[in-house]
């Protein structure tokens, strides 16, 4: 049921309800034009202007149909419907709607009787159109016959008032008491009537009621003169009163009315019909015009008519009839289920209102009487609201607890209580270098327990700089998804992770955030070959030698192969091989190390100088690669190494002076640059300090500082790196130092070898 339902719906505003204990009377005419004003509530209460406005006047009606309304400018009651009183109230003298007043700020009710008063806005009416009497010609002067009675619904003056008969000479109008109120009419034969003269007769009966102007109502009586029937139908009582339950099903009986006549034959034969009777009791109750049986014909309602009254007339075949009055009263039973109408509605309830916050004020009414119509309000299942009962049947719905529209949405008033959470408390997130710029990396997700504008949630980054360059250079996000999109493509050699905070905001008021931290790994790729440092592969034209004792053992360190690969991991994992070789069983070379070493016992017959290749791989798929080309020159000393140095290409066409003293010159020079730099080697070793120059059993061992440039495999290693490479001029020992990391190594003091500047150069 609609209001059964609706008594959970939570109103907010706490008040005072106060019940008034007198009516406000006003009386109206009915069929008054709507917007009439039937009176002055503020007037009557003493109101001021502002305590009206304060109040909010509105009426509840108890009717299924409001017929006034009231205004909260003036308080003035006025008209809405069209009344009818005689709808209303039927044939009851006084006719009173009781309405109810209710106010807010605070709460009161006041009860208001409006009487309606009657109008004569309906004729007087009889039963029939026309009356058929027969009567016989040996009837006696004086004789009576039953013609009935004419109803106005209308009251007071406006009922019905006077009868009148059209002028004849043979028949007069009498009035006898039918009931305490009701009246019947009787015509009276004021001389015998001689058929042979006239065998009908044909008069106009009028009834006036009082009002003005009058209003009149007629019926004709047809009368048919007959032999002699001089006995009337007889009812047993002339009023019949009946208790009927309402729950009585339709076929009922009502009363068996049994008349009876002294006549025989036709003449005793009593037919019965309803001489006057209401349209709603019509619709209720039947008359069998041969038993006199009345039963019903639907179910009863006693909340829609508590009674019924019906004249009932028996006629005899001789025209003669008699009249009687039959009152119906509906008994009550409880078959009306209690009403609850919510008086005053204040949704949906904040969810901070403190306890013994007011939700709704209840009205619960039942249309039974009596007993039946007490009335007990409660509720059940829930520890949050309570009632409380106020007086006329009305309640008060109110908090008995702080509420949490998280816990129970229903009805409840949110309020930006809930921060929004990441569905991770951290995010990682992996993206290949040089993926392209604008790729989706990562899609962050966050929630908010909260509703509507409290739960819409914007994401945004928490501005950091990372290599001094602002995050927002490296990621972009989408504020409403989430996602997150690279600004431009790494690269793992410059940049292997950035670290930064994400913040989700909703858009309460006031907003509540969180923080997230995101990782997100650049994964490395195997786009850097290796850089081979030592001996530097760079300058093709420029021979690498290296000296070898004649006496060198097996095992002997000739040179280490020293290389680096920006990449990582896996990627830069080397491995050294011996591309070209002449003799196989004379070098190997440590996979692994990238060392040099003498495979066997040197033999005078092996070769004085020897070219090989060396190969450097990365581990990556697909492997990238480099390659060194090196001289070793087998001598007894280091300077019998010097000659191998100046050797100079047999091709050479020595038979222009121009080019043999070019030569000449350039082998002078070499000789000199080789001296000078064999005293600045040596001289520098003495000075060095023990971590970049030794001595071995009295040898020097000169250093070699390999400066990196600024961009190595596009500037995946710092610049500049320290290498000592320490040769003894001793045949059997030579050591390589590994790769060290030199901070602020002064590069003026470099020699050129003649290298490009923009490629490694090999430092003596």
């Amino acid at each position: 049921m609609e209001n059964m339902a609706r008594q959970v719906i939570f109103l907010y505003f706490s008040f005072c309800f106060v019940a008034a204990s007198d009516f406000l009377h006003y009386s109206v005419l009915e069929e008054i034009k709507q917007n009439s004003v039937v009176g002055n509530v503020a007037n009557d209460l003493k109101l001021t202007s502002n305590e009206l406005k304060m109040k909010k006047l509105r009426i509840v009606s108890n009717k299924n149909m409001n017929y006034f309304n009231i205004s909260s400018e003036n308080g003035n009651i006025y008209i809405i419907s069209r009344i009818d009183r005689e709808e209303l109230c039927g044939s009851e003298m006084n006719c009173f709607l009781d309405l109810e007043i209710l106010a807010e700020n605070p709460v009161n009710v006041y009860p208001v009787r409006i009487e309606i008063q009657d109008v004569n806005d309906n004729p007087p009416s009889f039963s029939k159109d026309i009356f058929y009497i027969g009567i016989s010609e040996s009837t006696s002067p004086g004789a009576r016959f039953v013609l009935g009675n004419a109803l106005d619904q209308d009251s007071g003056s406006n009922s019905l008032q006077s009868y009148e008969l059209s002028p004849n000479t043979d028949f007069e109008l009498v009035e006898k008491p039918l009931s305490e109120e009701d009246k019947y009419l009787e015509l009276i034969l004021k001389q015998q009537l001689d058929r042979e003269k006239q065998q009908r007769y044909r008069l106009i009966l009028t009834a006036s009621d009082g009002g003005k102007p009058v209003k009149t109502g007629t019926a004709i009586i047809q009368i048919e003169v007959q032999d002699v029937n001089d006995n009337y139908p007889v009812f047993s009582q002339k009023i019949y009163r009946i208790d009927l339950n309402e729950n009585s099903a339709p076929g009922s009986l009502v009363i068996d009315l049994n008349a009876t006549d002294e006549d025989e034959g036709s003449n005793a034969h009593i037919t019965y019909s309803f001489s006057h009777i209401r349209d709603n009791a019509r619709q209720v109750f039947s008359l069998d015009s041969q038993t006199g049986v009345i039963k019903t014909i639907q179910e009863l309602d006693y909340e829609s008519a508590r009674s019924y009254e019906a004249t009932v007339e028996a006629k005899d075949g001789g025209g003669l009839a008699a009249q009687c009055t039959v009152f119906i009263q509906i008994v009550d039973i409880n078959d009306n289920a209690p009403e609850i109408t919510l008086a005053s509605l204040y949704t949906p309830v904040p969810e901070d209102s403190p306890p013994g916050t007011l939700v709704a004020l209840i009205n619960v009414k039942d249309l039974d009487a009596g007993k039946n119509g007490e009335v007990v309000c409660q509720i059940r299942d829930t520890q949050a609201f309570k009632l409380m009962a106020s007086s006329n049947n009305y309640y008060k719905l109110i908090t008995a607890r702080l509420l949490d529209r998280e816990e129970n949405p229903w009805a409840i008033l949110d309020v930006n209580d809930n921060p929004p959470m990441f569905s991770k408390p951290i995010y990682v997130s992996y993206i290949p270098e040089h993926a392209p710029a604008g790729t989706s990396i990562l899609n962050v997700y966050a929630s908010d327990l909260d509703e509507k504008e409290n739960a819409r949630i914007t994401y945004s980054i928490i501005n950091t700089i990372i290599e001094n360059i602002p995050v927002s250079s490296y990621i972009s996000m989408n504020s409403m998804t989430g996602v997150i999109y690279a600004q431009r493509s790494f690269d793992y050699e410059q940049l292997q992770e950035l670290q930064f905070q994400l913040m989700a905001k909703d858009s309460g008021s006031p907003p509540l955030s969180t923080n997230v931290t995101v990782r997100i790994c650049i994964i490395d790729k195997n786009d850097n070959a290796p850089k081979i440092l030592y001996p530097s592969p760079d300058n093709e034209d420029s021979t690498i030698f290296e000296f070898i004792p004649n006496n060198a053992e097996k095992g002997y360190l000739v040179t280490k192969v020293i290389a680096v690969d920006a990449d990582s991991g896996h990627n830069a994992w080397l491995s050294y091989h011996l591309l070209q070789v002449p003799d196989p069983t004379l070098i190997n070379i440590g996979q692994h190390s990238g060392e040099i070493r003498i495979g066997r016992d040197l033999q005078y017959t092996d070769s004085l100088r020897q070219k090989i290749v060396v190969l450097v791989k990365d581990s990556g798929q697909p492997s990238l690669s480099s390659t060194v080309t090196l001289s070793l020159v087998v001598a007894e000393n280091f300077q019998e190494v010097v000659p191998e140095i100046k050797h100079t290409p047999s091709n050479i066409d020595i038979s222009s002076n121009a080019t043999f003293y070019l030569i000449i010159a350039i082998v002078l020079i070499s000789v000199l640059f080789i001296v000078s730099v064999m005293i600045v080697a040596i001289f520098k070793c003495k000075k060095s300090t023990a971590t970049t120059l030794g001595t071995y059993r009295g040898n020097v061992y000169p250093q070699f500082t390999l400066g990196c440039p600024s961009e190595i495999s596009d500037t995946s290693l710092p610049f500049p790196f320290s290498y000592d490479v320490c040769v003894t001029l001793d045949s059997k020992q030579n050591e390589i130092a590994y790769l060290k990391p030199v901070q602020n190594v002064p590069t003026d003091n470099l020699i050129d070898t003649g290298d490009s500047p923009s490629e490694n150069t090999t430092q003596i």
